[in-house]
């Protein structure tokens, strides 16, 4: 029986850079899924787009691209990514000059576009689509004006779509993380689009693998009995027609494939268990069954799944104002006590200038004395050094930049022991909020465009 081997070398923007050409020269594997976006980047991506109509995408893509064009185009491992952020027709356009400056010819790469809402909003809106907030239930026209990026979670169909169409790099924008690795398995195994348990199998895959090394020893809470993670092997999902597979690893490669790591990789943002709510389809994480087979080899089966929603998610993003903050090192003796001066001192020396924050937006933190886990963890007694940080929030910039200017004050006009100041004053930065909604998926899926070209 023909099984796919599908790897994810990413779980983020700012992942290990050598894990994807590790993954290309670790072993045989025919796709490879690099996940570049958080809900927040495609803010990041429009604010450099603004700035440069050719930006908007994921730039280290570029240089993996750079990196390992030679191998995947030698050993036919097809891409398969989300790195096309805002602007996956730059980013075409930018591996098209790669491929040309390394002299290969013949690569076909394709896009998938229409996820990307921002200019559509206002009309929308004026058609009785309120794109309520998921959490608050208001409107998105209340916040329209500060709205800075508004995309659909799309699914596989385009995904399989280009590879159908010949694609060896598949570019998209706010596409799932699981679609890809599902889109591949449509792609190869023909899967109907109402052929719930398989796609809900493909995924669950998706969803294995989507955080990179997460699933393969990275973040797991037995983490002393994960060898060599310094060289964790990124995962890899060998995948059957009927959506049965198989979670491991290259050969050789540190980290650790067990029943345990790929359950945690399965809680992470599960939400209801039984509800696993994607644009393909909702799958059932109850009916999942894992079971080893063999070193670093997990076996998953049994899945089940049920019709998608009519609706897709979006995820907006919008302006909310300012922020700033700033830390100094206070050491021993009585190194907590002098922080909590410190702090004090800030808040009432604002306070003399005519600035002050309400509780809500205001953060005061002594990191090294329980500050990620307060109640949790015993705190020391008397900790060698503490790290205050300081942080505050507010719509008005000019408030924000007063705050700055008291952290620095507090070498010499603070309690003794205050050190580690670096970097200069905090500078206000903007606040980018975030804005889910649901849209009916019939405004968006006949809208989506997908384009394969040849460099």
């Amino acid at each position: 029986m023909k099984n796919v081997r599908i790897a994810n070398g990413q779980g983020f923007w700012g992942d290990n850079v050598d894990a994807p050409l590790e993954l290309v020269r670790g072993g045989p594997i025919d796709y490879l899924g690099m996940d570049y976006l958080a809900e927040v980047t495609l803010s990041i991506m429009m604010r450099q787009k603004l700035k440069n109509p050719a930006a908007g995408y994921a730039t280290d893509f570029i240089e993996f691209v750079r990196r390992a064009l030679p191998e995947l185009m030698a050993g036919n491992v097809r891409i398969v990514t989300n790195a096309g952020g805002l602007n996956p027709l730059a980013c075409r356009a930018k591996i098209f000059e790669v491929a040309r400056e390394l002299g290969i010819a013949g690569l076909r790469v394709g896009v998938v576009e229409g996820d990307d809402l921002l200019a559509r909003l206002p009309d929308l809106i004026a058609r009785g689509h309120r794109l309520d907030n998921m959490d608050t239930g208001a409107p998105i026209s209340g916040v329209l004006d500060r709205v800075t990026s508004a995309n659909a979670y799309i699914g596989a169909r385009p995904v399989a779509a280009a590879l159908a169409g010949g694609a060896q790099i598949v570019l998209c924008g706010r596409v799932t993380d699981t679609a890809l690795a599902l889109g591949p398995l449509v792609a190869e195994f023909g899967w109907a689009a109402d052929d719930w348990d398989r796609l809900a199998a493909g995924t669950i895959a998706g969803h294995i693998l989507e955080c990179g090394a997460q699933a393969s020893g990275g973040n797991f809470t037995r983490f002393w009995e994960v060898p060599d993670l310094w060289n964790a092997g990124y995962p890899i999902a060998e995948v059957a027609a009927d959506g049965s597979f198989v979670v491991t690893k290259h050969p050789g490669t540190g980290g650790l494939v067990s029943v345990d790591t790929v359950a945690e990789q399965l809680l992470y943002e599960m939400g209801d268990p039984k509800s696993y709510i994607t644009p393909d389809v909702t799958a059932d994480f109850t009916s999942i069954q894992l079971a080893a087979d063999g070193e670093n080899r997990v076996r998953v089966s049994g899945i089940r799944g049920r019709a998608n929603t009519p609706f897709l998610k979006i995820s907006a993003s919008y302006l909310d104002g300012w922020k700033a903050a700033g830390q100094v090192t206070v050491t021993a003796p009585r190194a907590l006590e002098k922080a909590r001066l410190a702090a004090e001192i800030v808040w009432k020396r604002l306070e003399r200038a005519g600035v002050s924050f309400a509780a809500e937006d205001r953060r005061e933190e002594y990191l090294g004395v329980s500050a990620c886990l307060p109640g949790i963890t015993v705190p020391p007694d008397d900790p060698a050094e503490v790290v205050l940080r300081l942080a505050v929030r507010d719509r008005d910039r000019a408030r924000i930049e007063r705050f700055g200017k008291e952290i620095a004050p507090l070498v010499t006009a603070g309690p003794p022991g205050v050190t580690g100041f670096a970097g200069g004053r905090p500078k206000p930065q903007e606040v980018v909020a975030y804005w889910p909604a649901l849209l009916a998926r019939e405004e968006i899926e006949p809208r989506l465009e997908v384009t394969v070209e040849e460099v």
